[in-house]
């Protein structure tokens, strides 16, 4: 059985000390019983590209289920988690040294464990493991077929569902793990402060990617203003409320200097083309 834990324990912020990145390596992804190769190849790969990397099988239904083709297409790049997963007889075995577990299902269950949604179980794992340095949390998924039995969800602490449209909500299990693996990447990321977007070398940008200074970007608008004029478009009689609005329109834009320089451009072609003999 796994270690009991308060469920009441939800310390603020201010007082969850800071989180490593060794937090990563306190999870594990459990698959109960997998049946499809595939499924457990695709759910290697959705592990390693959240930066988790233990998974745990169950008395798979397929001998030497890793080694099948099918497993090793579809862990596309993550062989290596596919090489390090471990197999059990049983959950309970599984389940050694885990102190908060998670027992995702698509149903409600009546008798059981209290239930919470995905978000909010990436959350509490997050929160678990900060406070804790020997915590481990688990997430575990049942058969394709029929789900977790309640025997399994027993040896939780939690069940886990994921918002899904009622009228149509079985998932995958390949898919639901990948749900839960990125829930929780988030969850830990937010605290790590890494990154949430792929990063780009910004230091050796081009000059001319470089954000336009103010004195280019009203350049650019007194010759926008003097081809608006020269087309007609513009009357500078009556102008209105014109001027400024296109003022505020290219403001928000952030322009770089190419971009001025091409609009200016643009300006230089219209005024010329006005000025061409017919």
């Amino acid at each position: 059985m796994t270690a009991s834990i308060n469920r009441n324990d939800s310390p603020t912020a201010s007082s969850q000390p800071p989180l490593g990145l060794d937090h990563f390596e306190r999870v594990r992804f459990i698959m109960v019983h997998p049946s499809h190769p595939g499924n457990v190849g695709a759910a290697a790969r959705a592990i390693k590209t959240m930066g988790f990397r233990r998974l745990t099988l169950v008395s798979p239904q397929v001998p030497d289920m890793i080694e099948q083709a099918e497993a090793q297409a579809l862990a596309s790049g993550a062989t290596d988690v596919l090489t390090g997963v471990s197999t059990v007889e049983s959950l309970a075995e599984a389940l050694q040294g885990v102190t908060l577990a998670f027992a995702m299902t698509a149903r409600p269950r009546d008798l059981g464990p209290p239930a919470l949604d995905i978000r909010q179980a990436a959350q509490n794992s997050r929160e678990h493991l900060a406070n804790h340095a020997a915590a481990e949390v688990a997430v575990v998924l049942g058969t394709e077929r029929s789900g977790l039995t309640n025997e399994d969800i027993a040896l939780c602490q939690w069940v886990c569902h994921i918002p899904a449209n009622p009228a149509y909500s079985s998932l995958n299990v390949a898919q639901a793990l990948q749900l839960a693996a990125w829930e929780l990447r988030y969850a830990l990321a937010l605290d790590q402060h890494l990154p949430l977007l792929p990063t780009t070398n910004k230091q050796n940008l081009p000059e001319g990617s470089q954000p336009a200074s103010n004195e280019q970007v009203q350049a650019f608008l007194s010759h926008w203003q003097e081809t608006l004029i020269a087309i007609g478009f513009l009357n500078p009689a009556h102008p209105k409320r014109l001027v400024p609005r296109m003022q505020h329109l290219f403001s928000r834009v952030a322009m770089t200097k190419d971009e001025t320089d091409m609009m200016r451009g643009v300006c230089t072609a219209v005024l010329r083309s006005l000025h061409r003999p017919r």
